[in-house]
């Protein structure tokens, strides 16, 4: 063979080479990687993590905020928590949790045209391509893809409308009412808000569904990706889950109008809190500082060992007529150290218990109340043994006491 054709072809075959590995890098980097600004800023985030106690709120930039605690509900910390605002890709939270719900994770979800073609960020999904409702949902969560949530809509209601129905109906459910969502995204339309507190509650319960919050704390995830010869690798945009050691969760949105907004978690010594701050320029560091108030603030000690309980029960036909009770089980409820000492313990159900007794009997229950509100509520054991009469003793008891 002619040598200068030889390198002329050597030439054109690495340069070929060279060309298809740009590509490739070029589009695994469009779903995976975030812009170079983006980039450059997150290396001035600092990393935080749970490690002193915060006893004050720290002060935000949000123009509405909610602080929740995930395992009771009870809102931590609020501010414009009922203003009715937009929420940008937060909805996907909703749209995410009824996906996980569904039980159809598994099943296959045709892309259609509508959904390929939907505007905003995407994961770049094709008209006719089939990708599990899981992958859907996790590109979903992790890259924020409008596609994948219209076809997740599609899938799940039959169109974006009637699955707007579907999202109404659930957030309505858990007792908010000043939530309408037109849409599987949050892209913006006149008819969809949502408020911090809605979000908030919503978020909270949303995280204790384990799938739900496998997602949402992923970090990176890969799905198929059908007219290329690699997988979508994805890394997640919530910058939160690199910055707080503590963050499991949950989602950024972002629209001119809407601002700035984001849901997040974090989970420490087995807590875990939920927040939403919405049109918030200083998201990450405020949302950090709040979360970690939330988990350190409030004493989750088991109200059950912290706060005495002075209660007996009445004894027939025993060598004692009262016997001592004792509080067994477990309420555990945030509370500030302020409000510790206003707990009110309220004792209900008592039994009129006949000897002979033994320890560890059930005798009745005790409500833990704050200003009204029922935190909780444990039995009541009798603490001792009481020994009885015998066949005459009870009989003078039931004839002359």
């Amino acid at each position: 063979m002619d040598r200068s054709l030889h390198r002329v072809n050597q030439t054109t075959f690495k340069k070929t080479r060279y060309f298809m590995l740009l590509c490739a890098v070029l589009s695994i980097s469009s779903v995976a990687v975030v812009s170079p600004m983006s980039a450059i800023a997150a290396r001035h985030i600092p990393k935080l993590s749970v490690q002193k106690q915060v006893l004050h709120v720290p002060s935000i930039s949000a123009e509405a905020a909610c602080l929740v605690d995930v395992d009771t509900g009870r809102v931590l910390y609020e501010f414009h928590g009922d203003r009715k605002m937009r929420i940008a890709s937060l909805t996907k939270i909703i749209t995410g949790w009824v996906a996980v719900r569904s039980g159809k994770l598994q099943q296959i979800v045709t892309v259609s045209h509508n959904a390929s073609r939907q505007e905003g960020s995407s994961i770049y999904l094709v008209q006719g391509e089939r990708q599990t409702l899981l992958a859907l949902t996790y590109g979903m969560m992790m890259r924020s893809g409008n596609d994948a949530a219209t076809a997740i809509a599609e899938f799940l209601g039959g169109s974006v409308s009637k699955f707007a129905q579907v999202m109404n109906h659930d957030v309505q459910s858990l007792g908010l009412v000043h939530s309408h969502f037109v849409n599987p995204h949050g892209l913006d339309d006149p008819m969809h808000y949502s408020t911090a507190h809605d979000m908030a509650i919503v978020t909270a319960t949303a995280l204790k569904n384990p799938m739900f919050h496998q997602i949402v704390q992923t970090k990176y995830y890969s799905i198929p990706w059908a007219s290329q010869p690699w997988d979508r690798k994805m890394k997640n945009k919530n910058k939160m889950l690199w910055m707080m050691k503590n963050a499991d969760g949950v989602k950024t949105g972002y629209t001119k109008k809407a601002g700035r907004c984001l849901a997040s978690s974090a989970t420490w010594h087995g807590h875990q809190v939920a927040l939403v701050v919405l049109r918030d320029p200083s998201d990450w560091i405020d949302s950090a500082n709040l979360l970690t108030y939330g988990l350190t603030a409030y004493d989750r000690s088991n109200l059950v060992t912290t706060i005495k309980v002075a209660v007996s029960a009445p004894v027939r036909f025993g060598e004692m007529r009262t016997v001592p009770l004792k509080v067994q089980g477990q309420v555990i409820y945030p509370l500030l150290s302020s409000e510790k000492a206003l707990v009110q313990v309220v004792p209900f159900a008592i039994k009129k218990l006949s000897a002979p007794i033994q320890v560890g009997q059930t005798a009745g229950k005790v409500k833990f109340m704050l200003a009204g509100q029922i935190l909780g509520q444990a039995d009541l054991v009798t603490s001792s043994s009481v020994k009885g009469k015998g066949w005459l003793g009870r009989l003078r008891e039931m004839f002359f006491s």
